[in-house]
């Protein structure tokens, strides 16, 4: 696991960087990160048919944006947040040796503190009840996620390192195609007149790509 991190750390970092100039401290973001990594290692399946970057970019920044949000609600001593992130680093390093999730005690005698402070610590990372909490209709989505918004940066920073991923896989032909509709703008029939082929080819190339995107966006 260790190594799958150090591999994808660019993609953490790129991620994390996104959220420079909140008052944050760019390497806690990334501890946060990595634990979001990890995570989705733990959930990941190769019959998703999906790299793993793409997988785990929506856990790295779900995870990021839960600890900021988390850490606006309730103002906890600079102190604690140090010593929360200390247990949270632990928490990555022991997770990534052993594949499991450490125990309160073992954090207390390998940190040298008393079970207690480590408990607060831990809890002032945890949630409490807002608008992010889930809502009681059937569809499950947070309160704030109903809330009408301009622009979703957070979203955008998903859909482009995704597409990315998926546009890159495309074979040369398929990735012209792309290219031409989507970022130059051009007609089904322009793009049959640069590639020589038909209309109808074109139109039938394009669909196959595009279910084939779609279908992995929402595994």
């Amino acid at each position: 696991m260790g190594r799958l991190v150090e591999n994808n750390k660019g993609l953490i970092w790129n991620i994390v960087k996104r959220f420079t100039g909140r008052g944050y401290e760019t390497e806690d973001l990334y501890q946060i990160g990595c634990m979001g990594f990890i995570k989705a290692m733990k959930r990941f399946d190769t019959s998703f048919e999906v790299q793993v970057s793409t997988y785990a970019v929506p856990y790295i920044l779900g995870e990021i944006k839960r600890y900021i949000r988390d850490d606006g609600m309730i103002k906890v001593s600079r102190s604690t947040k140090e010593l929360a992130i200390k247990i949270l680093e632990l928490q990555k390093q022991y997770l990534a040796k052993t594949g499991e999730e450490i125990s309160i005690l073992e954090i207390s005698k390998t940190l040298k503190i008393p079970k207690e402070e480590i408990t607060y610590a831990m809890d002032s990372l945890r949630p409490v009840s807002s608008i992010y909490e889930e809502s009681s209709s059937d569809d499950s989505r947070n309160v704030i996620d109903k809330i009408p918004c301009a622009k979703d940066e957070s979203n955008n920073i998903v859909d482009k390192i995704a597409l990315k991923q998926l546009i890159e896989n495309l074979d040369d032909r398929e990735k012209q195609i792309i290219l031409l509709r989507f970022y130059k703008d051009k007609t089904q029939s322009e793009v049959a007149k640069v590639l020589g082929i038909t209309q109808v080819q074109v139109s039938r190339i394009e669909k196959k790509i595009l279910s084939s995107m779609k279908l992995k966006l929402t595994c």
